[in-house]
């Protein structure tokens, strides 16, 4: 028996290979199929089975792709009823893979068709559950993401149904194996460990205590931020069908001309650059967006941009298609196409260059020192109250395109978050909405504590 768990950073996502005796399953893969097709080749095994456990609201699953290229059967749990072919399986129905099973758990709560996969041993011992976004490690999904259709407070009944019915009642040695870590918008304050097993969620995660129905929904209900905007389109992307990346790929890849591109520009198209803040503060075309292709690049470009908005890419020579690849992950398909030679050809051409000035973390820790600059931090809310620096404005980078007419343009803003990746993209979201007095803090919050004294803080 293998299990794998596939992580990509970028969505902060867990796939799962599971194979035994010649035959596999894949829980919730990626939109690309090539690195599934390559492990079975590798591995010489025939995809069985593609396990979803819900329509996913943050990523454009594989799974329409993958079943097509090998196929495989696609198995949703109850209630799923999307445009295509599917096996709609019944709550505890069993699938053989091998010599182990896969049995379905139907857990409504995050979403009404959401479903946990508990793994069969060729012992018949229960070792892991895959659990979705019904259970993460330290919190559970978020239940606010049927868009009115049922309220937040039924799903999270639902949910603590689900939780106390078919996940506590399993052995405390059962590895939990959940769909997303750290990062992910599908849960409120996700931890830091991408596994754990069901005893220590009972001790350590507050959705799993012992408490009535009506406090769990106040909790889990409570205090939600708004998802992003993508977050429905995306699950309806998943639920409807959708096109080959091979065909986003070919399209989306055509390279234009600095005049071509200026063309584009002209006509509203945003220009997304993707390389390294630190290349990105030197030189860029006025009224780019930087998000760096090296964070959660997918995550932060489907929270602040339009997914209709029309894109064009600039990155570093030879990321052109992971651009196109990740932004498609989160279902972003209307790219006019990718600078060609980049921003030296833009340069050569004689085009207009703008630029973002920085400050280093001990250099800003000094300036604080000696008087009180103006200070927006971009950090979340959580991060701002666990500790920040005095007088600071505390305006989140997810909702700074709603907050932005909230701010001076006149005054001089030092731009900060935990280490540098998220005050640029602030950065240049003010540069572009015409903001001229923007100053990046290199290093961030973390960087600027390790200078000062902690009275400053």
């Amino acid at each position: 028996m293998i299990i794998e768990q596939l992580y990509t950073n970028c969505l902060a996502e867990a796939a799962y290979y599971i194979e035994s005796e010649g035959e596999a399953a894949i829980i919730d893969p990626i939109r690309e199929t090539e690195p599934y097709l390559q492990k079975l080749g590798s591995r010489k095994a025939k995809l069985k089975y593609v396990f979803e456990t819900h329509f996913h609201a943050d990523f454009v699953s594989g799974h329409l792709d993958l079943a097509k290229k090998t196929g495989a059967e696609i198995v949703f749990g109850p209630l799923a009823d999307p445009k295509y072919k599917i096996h709609s399986a019944r709550d505890g129905e069993h699938f053989s893979v091998g010599k182990v099973r896969l049995k379905v758990l139907h857990t409504p709560g995050h979403t009404p068709e959401s479903s946990c996969f508990l793994l069969v041993d060729e012992n018949g011992k229960d070792h892991c559950v895959f659990t979705g976004d019904t259970l993460f490690v330290g919190d559970v999904g978020r239940p606010d993401l049927l868009d009115g259709v049922i309220t937040k407070e039924e799903l999270a009944g639902n949910l603590y149904d689900s939780l106390n019915n078919k996940i506590k009642t399993l052995a405390d040695s059962v590895i939990v194996y959940p769909a997303h870590g750290p990062g992910s918008a599908c849960g409120k304050n996700i931890g830091s460990e991408t596994w754990s097993t069901i005893g220590l969620q009972k001790k350590t995660n507050y959705a799993l205590q012992d408490m009535s129905k009506e406090k769990f929904t106040q909790l889990v209900a409570g205090d939600l931020s708004a998802p992003p905007s993508y977050f429905f389109n995306d699950a309806s992307i998943n639920k409807n069908g959708y096109a080959n990346i091979d065909q986003v790929l070919e399209q989306n890849t055509k390279a234009l001309s600095p005049e071509e591109f200026q063309k584009e520009i002209d006509k509203g198209a945003l220009v997304l650059d993707n390389r390294n803040p630190e290349i990105f503060e030197k030189e860029f075309i006025p009224g780019s967006i930087n998000i760096g292709l090296q964070g959660q690049f997918a995550i932060w470009a489907g929270t602040l941009i339009d997914i209709k908005q029309p894109l064009l890419i600039i990155a570093e020579q030879g990321k052109e298609t992971e651009s196109i690849l990740r932004l498609a992950r989160v279902g972003y398909e209307n790219v006019k196409g990718i600078l060609q030679g980049g921003i030296q050809h833009w340069k050569q051409k004689g085009m207009p260059l703008d630029s973002i000035q920085s400050i280093s973390a001990e250099k800003f820790a000094q300036l604080i020192k000696a008087n009180q600059p103006a200070i927006l931090d971009v950090r979340k809310p959580s991060e701002y109250m666990q500790g920040h620096l005095e007088g600071a404005e505390n305006s989140e980078l997810a909702a700074l395109n709603n907050n932005i007419d909230k701010l001076d343009k006149n005054q001089n803003y030092y731009v900060h978050c935990a280490g540098g990746y998220r005050s640029m993209i602030a950065a240049s979201m003010l540069k572009a909405k015409g903001f001229k007095k923007i100053i990046n803090v290199s290093g961030g919050y973390l960087g600027v504590m390790a200078c000062l004294p902690k009275a400053q803080a």
